[in-house]
Parts: C-alpha cells; sequence; structure tokens
C-alpha cells in the first residue's frame, strides 16, 4: 500500500511515527521545510484528511511549526542550558588589553527566508532587521557577527550608531534576555567570510549559532563566525546541581 509501517494503530498515527522517524533520523534536520500536504499523501498512500490529523497534532505537541503561507517546518528543539556565556566581544579584546574597532557592513531590513521564518517560530511572514558586523582586535579581524532581530521586540535597532556602541549592549539594554540556544559547527569559509575575516577561501572556521528569548518570544537569531586557527570557545560554570559533570 505504502512506505507506513504494519501495525494495528490509526493510520494518523503511522503518519506520525513516519514523520517523527524521518527527524529522529537526521533525514529531515531542524527547521527543514516537510514535504508538502500533498507530497506525503502520495509518498504514503493516505488520505489527506489523514495526513493534516498527523500534522496537526504533531505541531500541537511542539515537533512541527506550521507557518501560514509558507509551509511546516521540524520545530528547533528548546535551549536546555547554555554551553558558552553571551558576552560582548568589545569586553572581551579590553580584557586582553588590546583595542576593539567594529566595522558594520549591513543594517537593513530583509524579507526572511523561509528557514529564518521557521527559526524564529513567526506565524506568518513578516520583516526583520539585518545586520553584518566584523569585530577588530587591534587592526586583526576576529569575529564576523550576523544577526536577524525581531522588530517587535527591539524597534529602535536599525537607529542605532553601532560605532559608538556594539550589538551586543544596544540589545542588552533593549530587552530583557530569558534564554539561550547555541549550537556550534566546523565550517570551511567561503568566499565572503574569507575575505572579511582575511583568511583563506576553505580555511576551517567555528560557526556559533545563537537564538535568544525575551519572554516566549524569540529576539534574534544569530550566526557568529571566528577564524579556526585564531579562536577557541568554551566557558566554566557552576553545575547546577541535578547530577554529576554534564
Amino acid at each position: 500500500m505504502n512506505n507506513l509501517p504494519e501495525s494495528a494503530s490509526p493510520l494518523y498515527e503511522k503518519v506520525k511515527d513516519y514523520v517523527l522517524g524521518n527527524i529522529g533520523s537526521g533525514r529531515w534536520d531542524r527547521s527543514q521545510r516537510l514535504p508538502s500536504e500533498n507530497d506525503l499523501v502520495t509518498t504514503l498512500g493516505v488520505s489527506r484528511m489523514t495526513v493534516h490529523r498527523a500534522l496537526r497534532e504533531l505541531t500541537s505537541e511542539g515537533h512541527l511549526l506550521r507557518i501560514q503561507g509558507v509551509g511546516t517546518f521540524v520545530a528547533s528543539p528548546k535551549p536546555q542550558s547554555t554551553l558558552i556565556e553571551v558576552n560582548n566581544i568589545a569586553s572581551e579584546i579590553a580584557a586582553r588589553g588590546h583595542r576593539h574597532r567594529p566595522e558594520m557592513l549591513l543594517l537593513e531590513t530583509v524579507q526572511p527566508t523561509p528557514e529564518l521564518i521557521a527559526a524564529f517560530e513567526f506565524r506568518k511572514r513578516r520583516r526583520v532587521f539585518h545586520s553584518l558586523v566584523v569585530h577588530y582586535e587591534d587592526d586583526r579581524p576576529v569575529q564576523l557577527e550576523e544577526r536577524f532581530v525581531n522588530p517587535a521586540l527591539v524597534p529602535g535597532y536599525l537607529d542605532q550608531d553601532f560605532g559608538m556602541t556594539t550589538t551586543y549592549d544596544y540589545l542588552q539594554q533593549s530587552t530583557p534576555l530569558t534564554e539561550v540556544e547555541h549550537i556550534i559547527s566546523a565550517i570551511a569559509a567561503d568566499a565572503d567570510t574569507a575575505r572579511h575575516l582575511d583568511i583563506e577561501i576553505g580555511e576551517p572556521c567555528l560557526l556559533l549559532h545563537r537564538r535568544t528569548w525575551s519572554g516566549a518570544a524569540i529576539a534574534t537569531v544569530n550566526r557568529i563566525t571566528y577564524a579556526g586557527r585564531r579562536s577557541s570557545l568554551g566557558s566554566r560554570y557552576v553545575p547546577n546541581g541535578r547530577g554529576g559533570l554534564l
């Protein structure tokens, strides 16, 4: 009949198991758009009503995010702990006895991609603020900071002079930070990254994906890139008392 497992479960439960299996195996990654309902109907050989019920229940359970007019996405996991502290790079550089200098490359309003809409968990498409900054330690670029900012929480973002204050300082002053999510990836520098960080194309970099919450709303979605040979990421903290080493 279809690609669903044989069992006595109702068909919509089998569809749910199929979707969760693809998420659990990594075939459908976080924030990835799912096939359309029509595609799932064709693939699984079940009715559209069955698929619709399965997706609706998975959305209410927090596994999926449905965005009107855009599609259905794998929901990003909620933050559980913070591995790396959220610090001001200007303060870090000053603490090392060096001079910090920011270079603002972009400060604009953009129409987000479907993946970015899913990362913000918006229920409908809306514009967001976008900034791109290179941070220098003395005269050497050490960090490429790309931020997407929720205008509903930080309406004055585009009006700031980020040569006088850092994006970090302004955001800290503008909206309370209640939760943070960090994901670290190893990447090879593309042409733009290599140019901004003054490294070779293909050189190893550390990419820190960061989302921040203010209450129930996501305030920022960030991509912070470091040249691998110049940087390391880590933290020291007190365990939460619920067990041994994490």
